[in-house]
C-alpha cells in the first residue's frame, strides 16, 4: 500500500513567524497534534508538535503570545513521498522515533501520515503498525529488562 492511500491530505501549515499561541489555537480548533512550518513557497522548514509547545515554550517560560514557532520547531524534518510504500514510512518513523511524518512531493507539503492514520486503515498490516509503535516507544526494551 502507498502512503497516499492512507495519509491525511488536508494539511494546515504555519509560517515561521506565526506565534506559538496562534499555532496552539489552530491545533486545538482543528484537533491536530502537529503543524508543518512552511516558507512562502510551501517548502517545509520545520514541524511543531503539541509536545514542542509544552517542552520548548511553556516549560521554558517563553511568552507564547510573542514567541514565533521558528524558535520551538524541529527544523531537521524527516519526511517521505506520497508514492512511498507504507512500510518505508513505518521504517522512517521507527528510525526517527516519530509518530507523524510530513509527506512531501516536489519539495511541497502534500500530506501528513500519522500512526493513527495507519492504525485506522484496515488495509495496513496491524503487525507493522504495532512494531512501529513499540519501536518508537522503545516498549520492546522495557519488556526485556
Amino acid at each position: 500500500m502507498k502512503v497516499k492511500d492512507c495519509m491525511c491530505n488536508e494539511v494546515c501549515c504555519m509560517t515561521p513567524d506565526t506565534t506559538v499561541k496562534e499555532c496552539a489555537t489552530i491545533m486545538n480548533n482543528k484537533h491536530i497534534g502537529c503543524v508543518p512550518v512552511c516558507d512562502n513557497s510551501q517548502n517545509v522548514v520545520g514541524l511543531v508538535t503539541d509536545r514542542d509547545i509544552i517542552l520548548r515554550a511553556i516549560a521554558c517560560d517563553k511568552d507564547v503570545n510573542t514567541t514565533p514557532v521558528s524558535e520551538i520547531m524541529t527544523s531537521n524534518v524527516c519526511s517521505c513521498t506520497s508514492d512511498a510504500d507504507v512500510t518505508e514510512a513505518e521504517y522512517l518513523m521507527c528510525e526517527n522515533q516519530i509518530k507523524r511524518i510530513p509527506i512531501i512531493d516536489n519539495n511541497k507539503i502534500v500530506g501528513i501520515l500519522t500512526l493513527g492514520d495507519l492504525s485506522a486503515n484496515s488495509q495496513v498490516d496491524d503487525d507493522g503498525v504495532n512494531k512501529t509503535l513499540n519501536h518508537i516507544c522503545k516498549c520492546d526494551e522495557k519488556n526485556a529488562q
